[in-house]
């Protein structure tokens, strides 16, 4: 029998209050490890009217300017007004970074002073950060192998700011907020129900002062403007059913960090699957790649979208488990959810010896101490907003596809009858 159901999943922009957060705090880490690949970051950030405090542990070399930095990025995001109740060169930063426990860092230290190619022996002598759990999916719903209502989400909210910078739409304010609830039939994607935008605007916008006037505006042009482009070329499509939301308050003009407070590390369900996959709980913004909670979700991604990608399944999850000072991940599970055309032990035994789960392994394989000082000093922070999966608008090493072959191969006489 046919099961029908709907399945939704939220975006934010980047001038959301906890992104403006996850965004400073990234923004750190990039500049820390561009000066000094060696350090070790745990930067968190609050904001709230007027106000940013940027506090955490932090043990480095480099000579930062972590003000400046904050205040650069909250102007890369669009907060230029101080009459918005916050503004880039009006709101107070204040810093208060301590050092790392040295019980902590005490299992990674070695680690962090290697800065050459490790032996497969050193591997095993570095630890993980942390204990922990996490996990990294992939299906088939979209090309980038995405789940279709966080993908959709995270475009709707990308394009958002994009009319917003370009000026097409300059009555948008930097914050706002996406929904998108697709229609599944048997576990596959056939409509889009309903569609919400929430965006922070002007209090009129040219000659209009009425608020229904100004709202009937807002809707008009997002459909034309952001709707529309987003899905052109789209496997699911709207339809005259498709319900479309703008601004269900009736208002938005009071927004960032003056409508809210903000914190780092609030936003994981959107920067992963939208609710789709499980969750370790761990955060990834402000975090240096000895913390696993960011490079071993990394490593689960990369292992889950090969999988994928190599036709082995229609979906995949993959979990990973760590304990504090132990190289080698305590678990490894893979969950295909019965759509898996090969064994699922011998798919485990072949993704044990092809993937690098280690967690000094996990950064030499993708070389996420460096990224920042080749990528001119900003890598992390570009994933900061909008997701830090299946982004085909940025070279992220978790989402390359240079396993597909040797899973192939090794796995070609394994086929389940």
């Amino acid at each position: 029998m046919s099961r029908r159901y709907l399945f939704t999943s939220e975006s934010v922009t980047e001038g959301h209050p906890d992104k403006i957060c996850d965004q400073i705090s990234d923004a750190i880490l990039d500049a820390v490890l561009a000066a000094d690949p060696s350090s070790r970051v745990a930067a968190e950030v609050v904001t709230n009217t007027g106000l940013v405090l940027i506090t955490g542990e932090l043990t480095t070399q480099a000579n930062v300017n972590f003000i400046q930095v904050a205040r650069q990025k909250i102007k890369e995001i669009g907060y230029t007004n101080a009459d918005n109740g916050f503004s880039a060169n009006s709101c107070s930063v204040m810093v208060a970074l301590d050092e790392q426990s040295p019980d902590i860092a005490q299992g990674v230290t070695s680690a962090q002073e290697q800065r050459d190619k490790l032996s497969d022996d050193q591997l095993d002598e570095i630890g993980a950060g942390d204990q922990g759990l996490m996990f990294g999916y992939a299906c088939n719903e979209t090309p980038e192998f995405m789940p279709l209502p966080i993908s959709l989400a995270h475009r709707l909210s990308l394009k958002l700011s994009q009319v917003r910078k370009s000026g097409e739409l300059p009555y948008l304010g930097p914050d706002g907020k996406t929904q998108v609830t697709v229609i599944y039939e048997d576990g596959k994607p056939v409509g889009i129900d309903t569609i919400l935008i929430s965006t922070q605007h002007t209090e009129t916008i040219g000659a209009l002062t009425d608020n229904t006037e100004i709202q009937a505006k807002i809707k008009a042009d997002l459909l034309e403007k952001v709707m529309k482009p987003v899905f052109v070329g789209a496997t699911v499509g709207l339809s005259d059913s498709t319900k479309f939301l703008v601004n269900p308050t009736g208002k938005f003009v009071i927004g960032g960090p003056q409508g809210d407070s903000g914190l780092t590390g609030r936003k994981i369900i959107i920067d992963t699957y939208g609710g789709y996959s499980r969750h370790g709980g761990g955060a990834f913004s402000g975090k240096d790649p000895t913390k696993v909670d960011r490079s071993a979700s990394y490593a689960c991604r990369y292992v889950a979208k090969n999988i994928v990608a190599a036709g082995l399944a229609e979906k995949c999850e993959v979990q990973v488990s760590y304990a504090i000072g132990v190289a080698r991940p305590v678990s490894v599970m893979i969950e295909t959810f019965g759509t898996c055309t090969v064994d699922e032990d011998r798919l485990l035994e072949v993704v044990q010896k092809h993937f690098e789960l280690r967690p000094a392994g996990i950064i030499q394989a993708f070389d996420l101490r460096n990224l920042p000082s080749q990528r001119n000093g900003r890598f992390y922070q570009d994933v900061a907003a909008y997701g830090h999966f299946g982004r085909t608008d940025l070279d992220l090493p978790w989402e390359r596809l240079d396993k597909v072959d040797i899973l192939k191969q090794e796995l070609a006489t394994a086929t389940v009858a």
